[in-house]
């Protein structure tokens, strides 16, 4: 049963039909499959799958990204609320658009696949400033920062990356704190997350989900 289960599912995320994908798991679980099941033999998977498939072919649009991980993450919230043990949160993120950027797509689609992966999000929104960022992970003892840039000058700019990254510096908490960025910028130039001081890049929304879950993880060590 479970084989079908993943089968429908990931047709339905492929469609970008939410309404099915929510049948299939609701379905699934009247029928006897766990929500763990749900979620760490369906939706995770098939969140792989997806970004294997968008790495090889690059057929997939950016709205059904969008689409998918907000499903993933619809999906997600309705099966934790049936966990027999609540999941532990693996850590917190804060991500916001660098100041300048007001292009907010790819960052709710990172935020749809964070939470997906038991990843409690602080979003920022667009257009933050360096201190903003680092204050707010301050105050929710976040391990990550992440940084969304689709132009070239917020990417380079001292307002962007590079502003909060000298703020981690000036008050000692490179150690404690992790930079991540992302967008266009970063696509074309696979060097620039280096040149603005980031400790790691994420080609895309989806792989950005495994890049910092990994930093996470590198942050409790």
């Amino acid at each position: 049963m479970l084989s079908q289960v993943i089968a429908e599912y990931h047709d339905a995320i492929v469609d970008t039909d939410q309404e099915k994908a929510l049948r299939v798991v609701q379905d699934a679980v009247r029928g006897g499959v766990s929500p763990e099941d749900i979620v760490f033999k369906v939706v995770l998977p098939s969140m792989d799958q997806m970004m294997k498939s968008i790495s090889e072919s690059k057929e997939m649009s950016l709205a059904q990204h969008f689409v998918s991980a907000r499903i993933a993450d619809m999906v997600t919230a309705e099966m934790i609320a049936k966990f027999q043990t609540a999941p532990e949160v693996k850590g917190r993120v804060v991500i916001g658009n660098s100041y300048g950027d007001m292009h907010s797509l790819g960052r709710r689609i990172v935020i749809g696949c964070l939470k997906a992966r038991f990843i409690e999000v602080i979003d920022v929104g667009t257009n933050v400033k360096p201190e903003t960022f680092v204050e707010a992970a301050v105050a929710h003892d976040a391990a990550i920062i992440g940084i969304s840039s689709m132009m070239v000058h917020t990417a380079r700019g001292e307002n962007g990356c590079l502003g909060v990254r000298k703020i981690l510096k000036e008050r000692d908490l490179e150690g404690r704190i992790k930079l991540v960025v992302g967008g266009a910028p970063y696509r074309f130039d696979h060097d620039l997350w280096k040149k603005v001081g980031a400790d790691a890049w994420a080609m895309d929304a989806i792989t950005a989900g495994k890049v910092i879950e990994d930093l996470i993880e590198e942050v409790r060590k």
